[in-house]
């Protein structure tokens, strides 16, 4: 029997960078990376789920988490729900999940 790491976040190469699944909690009491769950990033934010406020936050966070400017991060799917994808335009898919694992440790 192998004993199973810690979570991994799945991060999916795209022709200029990468796209990974985030599970979203809006008006939490902070706004914070909470961890992986089933592969998919797992964020709270404290911005209610109004006009986009909340999907404001979630690209906010993504960027100040990977060290990407704010115009290279945006979500692709899922704006109106609490599963979205998130794509990065400036950082490979390895390099994204090396530096989500860096900022949920």
């Amino acid at each position: 029997m192998t004993a199973a790491g810690p979570p991994s976040i799945v991060v999916r190469p795209t022709a200029t960078g990468g796209r990974f699944d985030v599970r979203v909690t809006p008006r939490a009491g902070r706004t914070a990376l909470a961890g992986i769950r089933d592969g998919r990033l797992a964020i709270r934010v404290s911005a209610p789920p109004v006009e986009g406020a909340a999907n404001d936050a979630v690209v906010r966070l993504v960027a100040a988490a990977i060290g990407a400017k704010v115009r290279d991060v945006r979500v692709v799917s899922g704006a109106r729900g609490r599963l979205k994808t998130v794509e990065v335009v400036s950082l490979d898919a390895t390099e994204i999940r090396r530096r989500l694992t860096e900022a949920i440790a």
